[in-house]
């Protein structure tokens, strides 16, 4: 449940969600903002999504925000999960009894295109190496060699594990007879 929740309430997921309701089209935005692209940014339309739910909620009620919300869950299930620092932790807690650790150990390139590499590290040492554009990013990688070193790259929750956490939410809002 943790991890469908993750996957489901982040920027990127909720961009993916606007993006297939085409709400970018209907954003009114200043001429600089339009100019620059700001209708397809994850941020606006992650907030754009999150805004729709909300209005929904406040004008139609609970049911049918989360009619709308949970028509668009379905879909994330075939949504790569991405958050592999979380994976890592959950793998390492259970395989080794610790947590690991993570190091930035270079930046390199100039301020607006700095490239950080990370390593992580539990047990008896370096276990993943990575590099990205931000020090999440590079730490993100590394936990993603990590995951994938110990055979742990797996994949999201199935279809059903995500159609039985919708209909199980649904049974507890449902109103009794």
């Amino acid at each position: 449940m943790t991890r469908l929740r993750a996957s489901v309430v982040n920027t990127k997921s909720l961009a993916r969600l606007a993006s297939r309701l085409s709400l970018g089209d209907y954003l009114l935005l200043g001429k600089g903002a339009h100019k620059t692209g700001a209708r397809s940014l994850q941020s606006i339309l992650a907030n754009t999504f999150e805004a729709v739910i909300g209005a929904i909620f406040l004008d139609q009620g609970y049911r049918a925000a989360y009619r709308l919300f949970s028509r668009s869950l379905i879909d994330v299930q075939a949504w790569p999960d991405d958050n592999y620092k979380g994976r890592l932790q959950e793998v390492t807690q259970e395989r080794f009894l610790t947590t690991p650790q993570y190091e930035i150990v270079g930046a390199s390139g100039p301020g607006h295109r700095r490239e950080y590499t990370a390593l992580v590290t539990f047990g008896d040492g370096i276990r993943g190496t990575g590099s990205g554009r931000t020090k999440r990013a590079a730490e993100q990688m590394a936990a993603r060699e990590a995951l994938s070193a110990l055979g742990a790259l797996d994949h999201p929750p199935a279809q059903d594990e995500v159609l039985e956490a919708v209909a199980a939410h649904e049974s507890r809002r449902a109103p009794a007879n």
